[in-house]
């Protein structure tokens, strides 16, 4: 190969991973890997019928703030 192309190559190749890790740090910055809540609940809850129970329970507890529950 000629060194013109192998010095494109490497530029190229510079220039598309510093886009690559410019586009990681922007998506940390932004908060885009930040899904604690999903991790929490699946080492929690199995099934589906689990999370539903427990979506249920955070709406009760939200009402309970609200001064808005009454017993079924």
């Amino acid at each position: 190969m000629d060194t013109w192309v192998m010095t494109m190559m490497l530029g190229v190749s510079l220039f598309m991973g510093s886009l690559a890790l410019m586009a990681f740090l922007w998506a940390v910055k932004n908060g885009q890997f930040d899904d604690e809540e999903k991790f929490l609940n699946a080492a929690k809850f199995d099934n589906q019928e689990d999370l539903n129970d427990a979506v249920d329970k955070e709406k009760k507890r939200e009402k309970i703030k609200k001064k808005d529950y009454r017993p079924e």
